[in-house]
C-alpha cells in the first residue's frame, strides 16, 4: 500500500459518515425545496448506495463481507420494494392529512430543514420502540428475522425486511406525526432519511465516528445488534439515535469488539430461508420461525 493510498483510506474512514449525511442530506433538502417530485429522492437514495458500495472496496471493515454470497439479488428485490413502498407511501400523505385532528400543532412555520429534524426525532422513538417489541413479542418477531438473517454487512443489507413488518415500523414511526399533520414533502424526506440512516448502519466501510457512537446509531454501533448471542441483537435497537437505548438499558458498545464471518445470523436458524420470496412466506408458516428474541436460548 502506497502512503497515498493510506492517507485516503485513513480520511475515508474519518469523514464517509459524516460526509454522507451532510452530503445526500443537503442535495435531499435542495431537490424538495425546488419543487422536485418526491421519487427523485429514490435515484438520490440509490446514489448515495453505489457511493457507499465504492467506499467498501476501498476501505473495508471486513473484506470477506464484499464478497457476495448468493444474496446479491435478494437484497437489490428488498432494497427496491421497500424503499419504492415508503416513497409510494407519500402519495398518500395528501389524502390522509384532511384528517389529521391536532393539523394545527405541525409547526408549519419553521424552516424545512428543522421541520424534518423534528420529524426525524419524533420516528425515531416509535420505529426503536417497535424495534424492541419485535425482539421480545413472537409474532413481530417472526416478520423481523427476515432482517436477521442477513449474515454479512453491506450497505443494501440494512433494507432487508419483511414488507409488512417495515409497515409497522413506519406506521408506529409516523402516526404521531400524522395525527399533528405532517406535510408531504416533510414526510418524503423522513424516508429518505431512513433509507440513507439503513445504509449507514448496515455498510462495511471502516467508519470511524469517534465520540458520535454516543449519540448516533451508524455502523460501529448497530453491528452489536447483529451479532449471534443470547437474545439475538437484545441491544442498540436505535434506528437514528442512541437515545432511547440509553433509556431502555439497552446501549452497548466496546472498543475492542471485532466482527467477521459467522458472527451475525440466526443462530437458533441456521436453516433460515435466504431467498427473497421464501423470505416474504416464511413468518407465516405453521411452525415457528424462530422463538421472540428474548428468550432465545444462547446462539454461540
Amino acid at each position: 500500500m502506497t502512503k497515498l493510498t493510506h492517507t485516503l483510506r485513513a480520511a475515508l474512514r474519518l469523514s464517509f459518515a459524516p460526509g454522507m449525511l451532510l452530503l445526500f442530506g443537503a442535495a435531499a433538502l435542495a431537490l424538495i425545496q425546488a419543487g422536485h417530485s418526491h421519487f427523485w429522492l429514490l435515484g438520490l437514495l440509490a446514489a448515495a448506495a453505489l457511493l457507499s458500495c465504492l467506499a467498501e472496496r476501498f476501505a473495508p471493515y471486513e473484506p470477506r463481507w464484499n464478497r457476495a454470497q448468493g444474496d446479491l439479488g435478494r437484497d437489490l428485490l428488498h432494497a427496491l420494494v421497500n424503499e419504492s413502498g415508503a416513497m409510494a407511501s407519500v402519495l398518500l400523505l395528501p389524502w390522509l392529512s384532511a384528517y389529521a385532528p391536532f393539523a394545527e400543532l405541525w409547526p408549519a412555520q419553521w424552516p424545512l430543514w428543522l421541520q424534518w429534524l423534528l420529524a426525524v426525532l419524533v420516528a425515531d422513538a416509535g420505529i426503536t420502540l417497535t424495534h424492541w417489541a419485535s425482539h421480545h413479542w413472537a409474532p413481530l418477531w417472526r416478520l423481523h428475522a427476515v432482517h436477521h438473517a442477513v449474515e454479512r454487512f453491506h450497505g443494501l443489507n440494512g433494507l432487508v425486511k419483511h414488507p409488512l413488518h417495515q409497515l409497522i415500523e413506519t406506521g408506529a414511526g409516523t402516526l404521531p406525526l400524522l395525527l399533528i399533520g405532517l406535510p408531504a414533502e416533510v414526510a418524503a424526506l423522513l424516508a429518505f432519511a431512513a433509507g440513507l440512516q439503513l445504509l449507514l448502519q448496515h455498510s462495511n466501510v471502516d467508519m470511524r465516528i469517534g465520540p458520535l457512537r454516543h449519540v448516533w446509531a451508524v455502523a460501529p454501533v448497530h453491528r452489536f445488534h447483529h451479532r449471534k448471542w443470547a437474545g439475538i441483537g437484545d441491544v442498540n435497537f436505535g434506528l437514528f439515535t442512541t437515545f432511547w437505548d440509553r433509556l431502555l438499558g439497552t446501549a452497548v458498545f466496546d472498543p475492542q469488539a471485532r466482527f467477521g464471518p459467522g458472527d451475525f445470523g440466526i443462530g437458533t436458524r441456521p436453516d433460515y430461508p435466504q431467498t427473497y420470496l421464501a423470505q416474504l412466506v416464511e413468518p407465516f408458516k405453521p411452525e415457528p420461525a424462530a422463538i421472540s428474541g428474548s428468550a432465545l436460548p444462547d446462539s454461540r
